[in-house]
């Protein structure tokens, strides 16, 4: 069974850092396309980052110079590398990976349990 672990998540002033990631099991799938949200408390999950398999990047106009999307493929993990963050930040924030064993064509969503980030005094 494919897994992924999410984690990074914290209480953090603002304008400080943290580090999301997201770790895939199974080392025989590749992670192709990653897909970041966030959903506030009480609110729908919104759109954050994305980064597609050949490399290109997107960002909500709300993080875009602060947020940055990545992927380790050697260890089979993506992160979501947030800086200068905000109150208006604060949420559960979510990972959607899609991954892909080509010699077995099989090709998986995922998505991590979430991890809570909490930007207060």
């Amino acid at each position: 069974q494919v897994q992924v672990v999410e984690s990074g998540g914290g209480l953090v002033q603002p304008g400080g850092s943290l580090r999301l990631s997201c770790a895939v099991s199974d080392t025989s799938f590749s992670i192709n396309a990653i897909n970041w949200y966030r959903q506030p408390h009480g609110k729908q999950r919104e759109f954050v980052a994305r980064i597609t398999g050949s490399g290109i990047t997107n960002y909500t106009d709300s993080v875009k110079g602060r947020f940055t999307i990545s992927k380790d493929n050697a260890e089979n993990t993506v992160y979501l590398q947030m800086d200068s963050l905000k109150p208006e930040d604060t949420a559960v924030y979510f990972c959607k990976l899609n991954v892909g064993n080509i010699h077995m064509r099989r090709y998986l969503e995922l998505w991590g349990q979430g991890t809570l980030v909490t930007v207060s005094s």
